[in-house]
């Protein structure tokens, strides 16, 4: 399929609002029941939220919503000198992906965005997803310093259910170098060879099996760190809750404790040879030089 036949834009009317629900339960992997309502869609895109569709011909194959935040919520008098974007939806259906959909509606999400004169986009996605830490990170140029635990309490879709809802809260500086580099690839993609960074807990890994969480996790000494997460949570889940549940609880404890020393995830590497897939994050500390 080309991309020049898929396309982005608002959706505005309510036979176009009606197809969101069913579209969002297909990705999602559940029921109608537990979609958003129809009536809250409407008010959204009636009052300049954030409602876009991706389609072919009249399908739509994917949607993104948000709205209007604040990035400083004890100071509610100044609200408006504090807006931001909050990015709550992205999603594409499973026939539709890797197509560069998803990548597509963020760009016209940021568009939106700096139409408006906002500066930062922000959303939560889960840490052990790999394929959404490829998009939001390595290709978008988000960073996180940001984790909260079980954000929505116990999910029964398709992709979250039998482990909580830990996710990243990323910042997404739309104007910003960082993220202007990435998005024309000025910033080439990083690779495990071209770092000088200190893995704090490498995978125990075996051909036939699953990858395990480390037993022991390095103490962080340099200023780039890399911390190791299963290249594909969503088979582990399927075939190993159990194993689900330990990956989310091992990285959790590293996470909490590396933002609280002043860590920020600035990129994700994703490498592959012929035995194994394998996803890291890259965190940065400006306050440590690795000068002797």
């Amino acid at each position: 399929m080309k991309e020049n036949k898929i396309i982005i834009r608002s959706i505005a009317t309510l036979e176009e609002i009606n197809q969101v629900p069913q579209v969002e339960s297909a990705i999602w992997g559940k029921g109608l029941s537990s979609a958003i309502p129809t009536h809250l869609l409407i008010a959204i895109a009636k009052n300049d939220g954030l409602l876009l569709g991706a389609y072919i011909d009249r399908k739509l194959i994917g949607f993104m919503l948000g709205w209007l935040g604040t990035t400083d919520s004890d100071n509610p008098q100044e609200a408006s000198q504090h807006l931001k974007l909050v990015s709550h939806m992205n999603g594409v259906l499973p026939e539709y992906r890797d197509q560069r959909i998803g990548l597509r509606l963020k760009l016209a999400q940021r568009e939106w965005a700096l139409a408006r004169k906002l500066a930062l986009v922000t959303w939560t996605f889960d840490p052990l997803e790999s394929r959404n830490a490829r998009l939001n990170i390595q290709r978008l140029g988000a960073t996180c310093q940001t984790y909260l635990r079980d954000v929505y309490g116990e999910l029964a879709d398709g992709l979250n259910s039998g482990i909580a809802t830990d996710r990243f809260r990323v910042d997404w500086y739309i104007n910003g170098k960082h993220v202007r580099d990435k998005l024309v690839s000025k910033t080439k993609a990083s690779t495990l060879a071209d770092l000088n960074a200190q893995l704090l807990n490498s995978a125990i890994l075996h051909p036939d099996r699953h990858p395990h969480p480390a037993e022991r996790i390095e103490k962080p000494a340099k200023k780039q760190i890399l911390v190791e997460i299963p290249a594909n949570i969503q088979v582990i889940r399927q075939d190993d809750l159990a194993l689900g549940i330990a990956w989310r609880e091992h990285t959790r404890g590293i996470f909490e404790s590396l933002f609280a020393e002043g860590y920020k995830v600035t990129d994700f590497i994703y490498e592959q040879d012929s035995s194994f897939a394998r996803s890291f994050y890259l965190l940065e500390n400006r306050g440590i030089s690795d000068e002797n």
